[in-house]
């Protein structure tokens, strides 16, 4: 039976709370309110798709930042096979989110224009729940969080910024394992870019070296990239998608367009991993 937790923490049946206007399923999901947030600006038909299609994205960020947040702290922890099992989870969402693009890619440029003048100055660069995980995961840069300042979600994005990434979970661990000197810097600004370098390419590059001693960290180290992998071909589906219903247009809310997300796709998370297999 469905059960749901009533403030004092027991279990209850959630037959027994839900509302009687609806169903048990649709009172846990809170689906009745999900399936009340579409509100197209205009007549064109493809506009509905679009605005389902780009919340759907979101909730797919929320979902990998409670799962990349969830490995993160199980690296911390030392939970090593934890956090693998957490990444392979990881990976499936972002399989999703990655076959989301598809959804856009059919829209002709036609029909984008249709309704394109109605998103005003709306940009999917705007995106507080992207932000945070670019931030979750490494990339950091101050001047990211700029842009949602004033608005709901600029403490997360703050806070996101001043947390450590997965990636420095990553290292710490190294650390930990006698493979990269420990950072004895205890006053290390988080906000700013994670420790790296030719010392830490040459700790993943002993990992890489003798696979069999480090099997959980090999498995660490390509779980990381599969991570990688997929982020860098969301960027450049992102791109390919953009190019095909823009052309080389501006981008919505007077962004650069092609231009910009070709520059954004040259960029990789974890880049040691990357570059390490140039001396193999």
């Amino acid at each position: 039976m469905t059960t749901e937790r009533t403030p004092q923490g027991a279990a209850c049946p959630l037959s027994a709370a839900y509302p009687s206007d609806t169903t048990p399923y649709a009172h846990y999901a809170r689906m009745d309110e999900l399936l009340t947030l579409q509100h197209p600006l205009s007549s064109a038909r493809t506009e509905p798709g679009f605005i389902i299609m780009s919340q759907v994205k979101e909730l797919l960020f929320k979902l990998l930042h409670t799962e990349f947040s969830t490995a993160r702290d199980q690296l911390a922890d030392d939970l090593l096979d934890d956090a693998l099992w957490t990444l392979r989870r990881a990976a499936r969402v972002q399989q999703v989110l990655l076959v989301s693009w598809e959804t856009f890619s059919v829209l002709s440029p036609v029909e984008f224009a249709e309704f394109r003048d109605v998103l005003g100055s709306a940009s999917g660069f705007q995106s507080a729940g992207y932000r945070r995980l670019e931030f979750l995961l490494g990339n950091k840069n101050p001047a990211m969080a700029a842009p949602h300042r004033n608005t709901a979600g600029y403490e997360a994005v703050l806070g996101q910024l001043r947390e450590p990434s997965l990636y420095d979970a990553a290292l710490g661990l190294l650390a930990r394992r006698g493979l990269l000197a420990p950072d004895d810097s205890t006053d290390r600004d988080v906000a700013r870019p994670y420790r790296g370098g030719a010392e830490v390419e040459e700790a993943w590059r002993s990992v890489y070296r003798d696979p069999v001693r480090h099997r959980d960290l090999h498995l660490l180290a390509e779980a990381l990239m599969d991570t990688a992998d997929q982020f860098a071909r969301w960027r450049y589906t992102h791109l390919v998608t953009v190019q095909r219903m823009l052309g080389a247009k501006a981008g919505t809310g007077g962004t650069e367009g092609v231009a910009w997300l070709a520059r954004i796709s040259e960029h990789r998370f974890f880049p040691e991993l990357w570059s390490v297999r140039s001396t193999l």
